[in-house]
């Protein structure tokens, strides 16, 4: 077996391996250095949380069962994409589709922010009323869904290595879970950081109850898409302990942090004014 066929194999595992090693490190983090004091029980939020993480998970499976690495496979298989035309370095070729494929989610990001139809869904994300390592996590499974969908798109399109799609899927799960962590790093690192990564105090800012703030630092991986388009914010007015997290027309959480609640909140009426095009 060469080295494309077992990662083709291997994919779920490596994927579960990161996802845990990553998952444990982060949550020790919060613990030892918490940037902020939460406000609700870690249980019951965790318990939610990472329940929809578990209904999303047999949901992809489901409706997907060769995901984003099975399409990628596929398109190197019949030669789709772009990269699949021309011939690059291996080592060029990886690094070209994971930032392609990080912008595309940056796109995809501010798209359900524009959209009031997908707001509905990503709202799911924004109603957390605290902010720690598994609201990284927490997303509807349709949102879950539309944002495969758009995966599929993207690797099509491009034509990415299947090792590259596989690289792109655990940078994706680690920085998402370390950027969302309730943790603290000291500024003069974070601003470092920061030119090369999403760090928590930059992501925070996207979470804050402030519509204008909300739309704000998009990027969950690469930092450099928000510094580019003029949607980066350094700090919050009001500071990073002050600042209120979540959104100002949900605030119950047996609506925004019970799991029932949660997979009926794209069906409540209001939208509030967070949608970008009720803004501008």
């Amino acid at each position: 077996m060469n080295w494309h066929d077992w990662i083709l194999a291997q994919e779920v595992s490596i994927r579960l391996g990161f996802f845990f090693g990553i998952f444990a490190v982060v949550a020790l983090w919060e613990v030892l250095a918490p940037r902020r004091l939460l406000m609700l029980s870690r249980g019951v939020r965790w318990t939610s949380n990472l329940g929809l993480v578990v209904l999303n998970s047999v949901v992809l499976r489901l409706l997907f069962p060769a995901a984003a690495v099975g399409v990628a496979a596929l398109a190197e298989q019949r030669g789709w994409g772009l990269l699949n035309l021309y011939r690059l370095p291996d080592l060029l070729t990886v690094v070209i589709a994971v930032v392609a494929l990080d912008f595309v989610i940056w796109l995809q990001h501010v798209m359900v922010h524009a959209i009031p139809l997908f707001w509905r869904l990503h709202r799911v994300h924004h109603a957390d009323l605290d902010y720690d390592l598994t609201t990284g996590a927490r997303f509807h499974p349709l949102e879950i869904i539309l944002s495969m969908l758009i995966k599929f798109a993207a690797i099509l399109v491009l034509g990415p290595p299947v090792l590259a799609v596989v690289i792109f899927e655990v940078l994706l799960n680690a920085t998402s879970m370390f950027n969302h962590g309730n943790i603290r790093i000291p500024e003069r690192i974070d601003r470092v950081l920061r030119l090369f990564v999403v760090t928590p105090d930059m992501h925070r800012v996207h979470h804050s109850v402030h519509a204008p703030l909300t739309n704000s630092n998009f990027g969950f991986n690469l930092p450099w898409w928000d510094r580019l388009f003029g949607t980066y914010v350094a700090q919050p007015p009001e500071g990073h302990v002050a600042m209120e997290i979540g959104l100002a027309d949900l605030r119950d959480p047996k609506q925004v942090d019970r799991l029932p609640g949660m997979l009926m909140l794209p069906f409540v009426r209001q939208l509030g004014e967070y949608t970008i095009n009720r803004r501008w």
